[in-house]
């Protein structure tokens, strides 16, 4: 398998990433001859060469040429793209970034996804950012794509609603259910565009030991940090198929019997924030007799320490096991179909690169039953039976 890896230990920014793409081998008079297809003014690409910590990488700066104070809605960033003669797989890739950042602004301040005006996001520089990370990555043509921890900062960020606390609130929302660690540098090292592109790209969030480096990109980040590179770093690379799916991980678990059932909800979300993969509850019988639950988490060994102390925190339990095993998942992509309810998210899985199994997202599903007042298994089984369909035509 042909993987990208995503080394992010000073975190991630959209022009970090170009950077990045730039330096690992994707050519920019390229990467700007496929941007020149969005038909959009006011901006040019500064590419330079420059050094962190003494290392050599990429920097990237969108430049704008005419100031602009447009606070665009998700509806016009549609029409940008719809607009431009970028090649389809790039404009859907692309939307399904600015949708990531949407459903998390949406969120942050309870409002419909079409009503969220994009601020930062919204200009010209974003908008080339996203553009060129989905020009890179289909030019790339790579199997996987892995992710490190992701730091994401410290301190607070200046923006259009005033100062903020680091990681700022859509970033926030954008990266939950990813590993990620904090406060490794006094600045915003993850922003939201960047947050996004690895939480829409990324397949795998691992260590990457089973990656065998081809080639190796450094985008230069536009901070200094006395301690810590403000850098991207990516691998290009290969994993073998029966390696890539698999790695050791933890399995947190503890017996309780006197906890409120109201908590265990609660329980549930701060320990899917923190990165774990699964969490799942079973019914025991403890000893004199006693009715029980046993808390299960299933995590990555970098968050096993966070998981404790929320366990510890949050629940009352006094005592926990924990167990490393080694871990083997399918080759997994997201992609969004068209279909006659619109654009659905769809979930496929691979083993040694043959598709195994598709199904539509839940969330789309139960969006679309509720926006049309029919059952939900309607809105699953017609989609699945597209799917299938469209399979049985791809293999013939």
């Amino acid at each position: 398998m042909r993987i990208l890896y995503y080394d992010c230990f000073s975190g991630i920014s959209g022009d970090m990433n170009l950077g990045a793409m730039i330096d690992l081998g994707i050519d920019s008079g390229y990467l700007l001859g496929e941007l020149g297809k969005l038909n959009l003014q006011g901006w040019e690409l500064l590419v330079e060469k420059d050094q962190r910590h003494g290392i050599t990488g990429t920097k990237v700066t969108v430049k704008q040429t005419r100031r602009e104070h447009k606070h665009r809605h998700l509806a016009d960033i549609e029409k940008i793209f719809r607009n431009s003669i970028l090649d389809q797989k790039t404009r859907d890739l692309s939307l399904k970034i600015f949708m990531k950042i949407a459903e998390a602004e949406a969120k942050v301040h309870a409002i419909p996804v079409e009503k969220v005006h994009f601020h930062e996001v919204g200009a010209i520089d974003s908008i080339v950012d996203i553009a060129g990370a989905a020009i890179c990555f289909n030019a790339l043509n790579v199997d996987a794509v892995f992710v490190s921890p992701v730091e994401l900062g410290g301190g607070f960020v200046r923006c259009d609603h005033g100062l903020l606390p680091v990681p700022a609130p859509a970033t926030a929302e954008i990266i939950k259910g990813i590993p990620v660690r904090k406060d490794g540098v006094n600045f915003e090292a993850t922003t939201p565009t960047g947050a996004a592109i690895i939480a829409v790209l990324g397949t795998h969030f691992t260590s990457g030991d089973t990656l065998s480096v081809e080639k190796t990109g450094y985008g230069i980040g536009h901070k200094e940090n006395p301690d810590t590179p403000n850098l991207l770093r990516v691998f290009l690379g290969t994993a073998s198929e029966e390696k890539s799916g698999g790695h050791e991980a933890a399995l947190i678990e503890c017996n309780v019997d006197d906890m409120n059932p109201e908590f265990y909800d609660y329980l549930s979300e701060r320990l899917f924030n923190a990165g774990a993969s699964d969490v799942f509850y079973s019914d025991i019988i403890m000893k004199k007799g006693r009715p029980g639950v046993k808390i299960n988490v299933i995590c990555e060994k970098e968050v096993a320490d966070m998981v404790r102390e929320i366990i510890f925190t949050e629940s009352t339990s006094i005592g926990i096991r924990t167990f490393f095993f080694r871990k083997d998942t399918l080759a997994r992509k997201l992609e969004a179909i068209e279909t006659p309810y619109g654009k659905i998210n769809v979930k496929r899985s691979f083993f040694k690169g043959r598709e195994v199994s598709f199904k539509p997202e839940y969330e789309d599903c139960k969006r679309i039953a509720n926006e049309r007042k029919i059952p939900v298994k309607e809105v699953y089984n017609n989609i699945m039976s597209l799917l299938a369909g469209n399979n049985n035509y791809e293999n013939d």
